[in-house]
C-alpha cells in the first residue's frame, strides 16, 4: 500500500511539474509576442481604398511598431507610408490596455476589444517637420527648412510612388479641402503632413491638418499578401 502511495505521490509530482513547465513556456511566449508586437512590428489588413495604386483593399502588411515608452519618434521619410492611431488621443485604462492585449493574442490580432482600429488611418509622408507646403493641382511642392528653393513631392521621396488624381470640376475653390489646390503651410516641430495616395474626397492632413509624430504608430516596410504583389510598398 505504501509503495502505491509512493508511486501516485511522484506521478502528481511529475504532473505538477509539467504542469508548471506548460505554464511558463507559455506565459514567456505571450510576453515575447506581446513585446515584439508593440515594440518591434505588428500585422495589418486594409480595409479601403484610399491608397490606391500603390496598396489596395485587401492588401496584408507588416508595419514597424513604434511605442511612447521608448521616448521617441519613428524616424521618417518622405513618402513612409505610416500607420495614424487617433486613439493615442484618448486615454485607456491600464486594465483595457491589458484585456486588449490578451484578446488580439489569441487571435493573431485579428480581435478588438475596443474600437481601437476605426482610428486607424494608413496614409504617406508628405512633409516633415519645419517644411513648407502647398499644393497645386493635388500634387505638393515641399520647400523644406533652410532650403531657398521647393522641390514636388516624388522628388523627395525615397522610392517612387503614383497618386490617383480626380478631374477636375469648376464647383470646387480653394476655400473647400479637396479643390486640389493649398496654400503655402509651415510644419511645427512635431508635425509632419500625410496625405492619401487617392486625391479624391478622402479624409487626410488635408482635412485634419498636420498631425502630431506622436499619433504615428507605424510604418508600414513589407506586403506579404496577395502573393503577386509581394514585397516593399
Amino acid at each position: 500500500m505504501a509503495k502505491k502511495y509512493k508511486i501516485a505521490y511522484t506521478e502528481k509530482r511529475k504532473n505538477a511539474h509539467l504542469v508548471a513547465w506548460v505554464l511558463l513556456w507559455f506565459f514567456v511566449f505571450y510576453l515575447s509576442y506581446t513585446l515584439l508586437t508593440t515594440f518591434v512590428f505588428s500585422t495589418r489588413y486594409l480595409e479601403s481604398d484610399t491608397m490606391r495604386p500603390e496598396l489596395q483593399a485587401g492588401d496584408r502588411f507588416i508595419s514597424s511598431s513604434y511605442s511612447s515608452l521608448l521616448n521617441r519618434t519613428l524616424p521618417l521619410h518622405y513618402g513612409n507610408i505610416v500607420i495614424i492611431d487617433k486613439s493615442r488621443q484618448k486615454s485607456r485604462s491600464l486594465a483595457d490596455s491589458l484585456l486588449e492585449g490578451v484578446a488580439r493574442f489569441f487571435t493573431a490580432q485579428q480581435v478588438s476589444l475596443s474600437k481601437q482600429d476605426e482610428d486607424l488611418y494608413i496614409k504617406r509622408v508628405i512633409g516633415l517637420p519645419g517644411d513648407e507646403i502647398a499644393m497645386t493641382n493635388y500634387v505638393f511642392r515641399v520647400k523644406r527648412r533652410g532650403d531657398s528653393y521647393s522641390y514636388t513631392e516624388f522628388e523627395l521621396a525615397e522610392k517612387p510612388y503614383d497618386v490617383t488624381i480626380p478631374p477636375g470640376s469648376a464647383l470646387w475653390d480653394e476655400s473647400l479641402p479637396f479643390s486640389g489646390n493649398l496654400g503655402p503651410i509651415v510644419l511645427g516641430d512635431n508635425e509632419c503632413f500625410v496625405l492619401s495616395d487617392d486625391r479624391n474626397n478622402t479624409n487626410d492632413s488635408r482635412t485634419w491638418g498636420p498631425v502630431s509624430l506622436d499619433l504615428i504608430a507605424g510604418k508600414v516596410v513589407f506586403r506579404y499578401w496577395p502573393i503577386f504583389r509581394i514585397g516593399i510598398p
